[in-house]
């Protein structure tokens, strides 16, 4: 596991990243693709720690590579899975992805898109999530963590801002693959790039993705200066 703050780490599934939050136990964030379970709890035993500490789990969003192993987490751990309510409304039938797909422009995202994103399906094991989250909602974790609902990407995407820790779990609002830009794909284009403005008005020193490398120092400011200008035209 990377650490990220003093509780707060990320563990790379290859291309995708879930983060675990130490505080009183462990809450993971985010569960890779299905079949995930084996490297999450190898990385957190090679950490030194004990997956079975893992107490609650908080999705992002509904999508196959986030939400993937999540029944089966929540089944072996017997733990309550949170998401917000807009995806949890069709996570607990196995649907993973709604059918209305904005395509980011550019070959590179075509390509993720072709080789990864597309070969994943839409479904996922069904989970049914035992607590909804809404924006605004302060979880009590790391003295407050903050649930922002960033939808775009997904209807029910949320953002996780441990504001004692400043740092912001983006989940796919962005990605930081080959440099800070828009994720491969959004549900909705326009409340993606409504949902990054409403994040440049936050206050957090570090920022981590879903894809891509964290960004560890003057993550507010990096996001603000690349967005708040961006010329949205190129879309």
């Amino acid at each position: 596991m990377k650490r990220i703050s003093s509780n707060i780490y990320q563990i790379s599934l290859g291309w995708v990243n879930v983060f675990v939050i130490e505080d009183d136990g462990l809450t993971l964030i985010d569960t890779g693709t299905k079949g995930s379970v084996g490297k999450i709890f190898g990385a957190i035993k090679n950490a030194g720690k004990n997956p079975h500490d893992i107490k609650q789990i908080i999705l992002t969003h509904a999508h196959p590579d986030h939400a993937g192993s999540a029944e089966e987490l929540k089944r072996m751990l017997g733990v309550p899975v949170m998401a917000h309510s807009e995806d949890a409304k069709i996570m607990r039938y196995g649907i993973a992805c709604r059918k209305e797909i904005c395509l980011t422009p550019g070959l590179k995202n075509w390509l993720i898109y072709e080789l990864a994103i597309k070969r994943a399906g839409i479904n996922i094991e069904p989970v049914c999530i035992d607590e909804q989250l809404n924006d605004h909602d302060l979880l009590p974790l790391l003295g407050g963590i903050r649930v922002i609902h960033t939808p775009g990407h997904s209807k029910g995407h949320i953002s996780l801002l441990a504001e004692n820790e400043e740092v912001l779990i983006a989940g796919d609002l962005l990605s930081n693959s080959t440099g800070l830009g828009l994720s491969v794909i959004y549900e909705n284009m326009a409340e993606g790039i409504s949902s990054i403005l409403k994040v440049t008005n936050l206050d957090f020193d570090k920022m981590v993705f879903g894809h891509g490398r964290p960004i560890l120092k003057d993550a507010g400011s990096i996001t603000r200066q690349a967005f708040v200008n961006y010329d949205y035209a190129l879309i």
